[in-house]
């Protein structure tokens, strides 16, 4: 087993070296500077949007655009935001924390040319339903049918190995046999048969329980986690100075933490901030498709708002909690890090608060990743073989628990950073469409305040 560690250790060291960070956050940076701080210049109208209905009647897709938002939040909110965090801060030390935020900054600018892109270049498949996603927009937009099948290929494999099982099942048997004392046997027959319930009814199905749980487990982790920063609010100044001092300079060995570099902070910083808010990844545009909406800018925009929830909210939560509570220093790790964390800061309700977080995140990430591997499975072989997919899933949900975290962890960062590539190759590729359809959208927009002014 020491050994097999060791391989997935060199491949994922080569896979997540500086060339894909570079590639991830530089494309960023690039589609940023193109669409000149789209994130934050449009971020307000972004918000109204998400809670605002497209009039369009004849508008095609499966779900509204909130849904199709949950249903990527659905997969995005998980396990990355309470073990990730713990896991990169543990790690890279508090910096680590300063460099997701920067990760999701410019990582909002790609989550928002993907959603545009699944749009403008989805399909209908033979069951009737939207299809969408980097496999589309590289093979209609690009040309190129390799890259969009590499990345199919690779997407399947985040969804049965990466993020989509493996991590989110082991997270959840733990937490209920740390907090609630459940057999991990048990925790993994009910697991099992919750998920074969819901993803067996399709995206409608999962789109409402998304619809119902996403807000719900979202504003619960973040309330929990402002109560015992407003109890804390003293230590609040030097803990951001901290994260700040830390990102750009080494983190010196204290208690049971090792010590960091610099390196080390950037690397875990954005690897696990990637792994949480999948900019970049290509997941996100594959349920962004399904929306029910005429404009592939309107769908970009909404999209956008999934990595400011994740990373820079509910990540930021759990980060200063962490390194507020100096928790970070100490023996443990993932999860269980997290929980001592939550419970140092409030005795008795803050274990809880984890516990029903972790669970709801990591229950409604494979219900998302169940999607995304089944809209790559339909791209790559039809729609007969989304049901051997789907219980193929549902097995691997039953089988997940006995698995150990670390080399989980080594897995799905593998396949997460294999699938990032033939994405973000075709988001620079199709930058011009995206700044044409930007353009276009927001011109169309002004001269309609001109003709109501007018109006009026």
């Amino acid at each position: 087993m020491e050994k097999i560690t060791a391989i997935l250790n060199s491949i994922d060291s080569f896979v997540w070296g500086p060339p894909l960070l570079i590639l991830l956050v530089g494309t960023g940076i690039y589609l940023t500077i193109r669409l000149g701080l789209l994130q934050v210049l449009k971020l307000p109208l972004a918000l109204r949007l998400l809670f605002s209905k497209d009039h369009d009647s004849s508008a095609e897709g499966d779900v509204s655009s909130f849904a199709a938002l949950c249903t990527a939040l659905a997969a995005t909110i998980g396990t990355g935001n309470i073990v990730g965090v713990a896991t990169a801060i543990k790690a890279g030390g508090p910096g680590a924390l300063f460099w997701m935020w920067i990760a999701a900054f410019f990582g909002m600018a790609t989550k928002y040319s993907e959603g545009l892109l699944a749009v403008k270049y989805r399909v209908v498949d033979e069951n009737g339903q939207m299809s969408g996603g980097p496999m589309y927009y590289i093979e209609k937009g690009l040309g190129n049918k390799f890259l969009a099948k590499m990345f199919a290929i690779f997407g399947i494999g985040v969804a049965f190995f990466g993020i989509g099982t493996f991590p989110q099942v082991n997270a959840i048997v733990n937490a209920a046999k740390i907090t609630l004392n459940m057999p991990m046997i048990v925790t993994s027959i009910i697991l099992t048969i919750l998920v074969a319930l819901v993803t067996l009814g399709g995206i409608k199905s999962i789109s409402r329980v998304a619809e119902l749980l996403v807000p719900f487990m979202a504003v619960f982790y973040i309330i929990g986690s402002i109560i015992i920063l407003v109890m804390n609010i003293d230590l609040l100044p030097s803990t951001i100075l901290l994260i700040i001092k830390s990102a750009f300079s080494p983190t010196a060995a204290a208690g049971g933490f090792l010590g960091a570099t610099v390196m080390m902070a950037i690397r875990n910083g954005v690897a696990r901030g990637v792994f949480s808010n999948e900019s970049g990844l290509g997941s996100a545009p594959i349920a962004a498709a399904a929306a029910k909406t005429k404009s592939c800018v309107r769908q970009g925009l909404i999209s956008m708002t999934g990595t400011f929830f994740d990373t820079i909210i509910v990540c930021t939560m759990t980060g200063l909690v962490l390194i507020l509570t100096g928790v970070w220093q100490g023996d443990l790790e993932g999860a269980a890090m997290t929980n001592a964390a939550f419970s140092k800061a409030v005795p008795g309700i803050g274990q809880l608060i984890v516990t029903i977080g972790l669970m709801f995140f990591a229950f409604t990430t494979i219900l998302g990743w169940n999607y995304y591997g089944e809209r790559c499975t339909e791209y790559l072989l039809g729609v007969k073989w989304i049901k051997p997919f789907k219980y193929t899933y549902i097995l691997l949900i039953a089988i997940g628990a006995f698995l150990k975290l670390n080399t989980i962890w080594i897995l799905a960062d593998i396949v997460n950073g294999l699938m990032a590539i033939p994405n973000l190759i075709g988001l620079i590729g199709l930058s011009n469409v995206i700044i044409t359809e930007t353009k276009l959208y927001f011109h169309q927009l002004e001269n309609k305040k001109q003709l109501s002014k007018k109006t009026v």
